[in-house]
């Protein structure tokens, strides 16, 4: 990048597993408020305004012409982005690089307790011709793909059920997870199965939250805040969208996010040079996978290193000290900003019990979940 890019104030409401008291423009407002005082802003004095958000998912189309309000952005330069919030996040870094903004609010949000029919709603996600007419919800399409990287990488289901396990456990340690529980593997091997071999504890329950990140570009974010959170590099991919012509053993688009990425950063060794990883673990098995794609462990290694502690919060690469999406809840396209949150907590050393020690470079990863095959990275660090 041309223009170093820093976050100076994050605000996050949620998450919960449910809201009645609050709309999702009382869940925006409360996370706006708390990032603009963090950074010091008033909102007339940020540049311009990117959201992620999903018409399906809010139950009404054009959902763009209903988010200034909420973020204090009315008659201002404002524009959505169809994606999870960490490609929104990339878009931000991307136009103070133009040099044409010095501050740059991005916000995302998930109210998923409204949606009645939400398997219905993430069946409309699948191709109208060839999957939607088989009568099946997005599940089916994730036990396949479960069953797929299982045979193809030599990981197990038990290894993936260690993953729900010791997920739902840190988020124990955090106060915003809505999730967090005390399980055991035959917990989750024993649950109920959903598409064969993917159960119900492999998968995560949607939560409500909201959250918007300031970015500054390097003058601004030094004269303004005293522990601004640098983005490093950042990267996203889009795979083949339909699933009957890609390997749904591997996440490419991961692979293809993280090299690039590193290479923004500068970045040789993932594993030696980063200290915790934030990854996308909707289902269990994707956060094997995800870490696989990433380069942080070898084919077939990433269930190995989950039985044997190393992913632990204690264990030499900490992964998903946050909870996850198992542990925290899924947030939909918000689910990139709920990992960006917690690294920034990390390396403000803020964590409290689940904090890792001399955290300086993290590592956040989402993916915009079934049926698609586009997924971001971004590394940020605290020098």
């Amino acid at each position: 990048m041309n223009e170093r890019v820093a976050i100076i104030g994050i605000g996050v409401t949620g998450f919960t597993s449910v809201s009645p008291a609050l709309s999702f423009k009382e869940l925006t407002y409360s996370a706006a408020v708390k990032a603009y005082a963090e950074a010091g802003l008033h909102p007339r004095e940020i540049d311009s305004f990117v959201t992620a958000s999903e018409d399906f998912m809010e139950g009404y189309s054009i959902f763009d012409e209903y988010v200034p309000d909420q973020m204090g952005a009315v008659m201002r330069p404002v524009h959505t982005v169809t994606a999870d919030f960490l490609q929104a996040f990339g878009i931000g870094c991307m136009m103070i690089n133009t040099g044409m903004f010095r501050t740059i609010a991005v916000q995302a949000h998930s109210k998923a307790s409204n949606v009645k029919t939400l398997n219905d709603v993430k069946s409309f996600a699948l191709d109208p011709v060839y999957l939607r007419t088989l009568k099946e919800n997005a599940e089916f399409i994730a036990g396949l793909e479960m069953r797929r990287f299982i045979d193809e990488s030599g990981n197990t289901e038990e290894q993936c059920a260690r993953v729900v396990v010791k997920n739902r456990k840190s988020a124990l340690l955090n106060p915003q997870a809505a999730h967090g529980a005390d399980l055991t593997v035959d917990d989750v091997l024993s649950s109920r199965p959903i598409s064969t071999p993917l159960k119900h504890l492999d998968a995560a329950a949607p939560c409500d939250g909201s959250i918007m990140v300031v970015l500054a570009a390097e003058k601004e974010a030094k004269a303004l805040c005293k522990n601004p959170v640098w983005v490093k590099g950042f990267a996203w991919f889009s795979g083949q969208g339909n699933v009957w012509c890609r390997n749904m053993a591997e996440a490419d688009y991961a692979r293809l996010a993280s090299q690039k990425a590193c290479r923004m950063a500068g970045i040789t060794n993932l594993s030696k040079e980063i200290d915790f990883v934030e990854v996308c673990d909707e289902y269990s098995y994707k956060e094997l996978q995800h870490l696989e794609a990433l380069g942080i462990a070898r084919k077939g290694e990433a269930g190995f290193l989950t039985e044997t502690g190393e992913t632990s919060i204690q264990g030499a690469l900490p992964v998903n000290a946050s909870g996850g999406s198992l542990g925290m809840g899924h947030a939909f396209e918000a689910s990139g900003g709920m990992k960006v949150n917690e690294a920034v907590t990390q390396l403000r050393h803020q964590a409290g019990a689940r904090q890792v020690k001399n955290a300086r470079t993290g590592l956040v990863q989402s993916w915009r979940g079934i049926p698609t095959a586009t997924g971001s990275v971004a590394i940020l660090s605290n020098g």
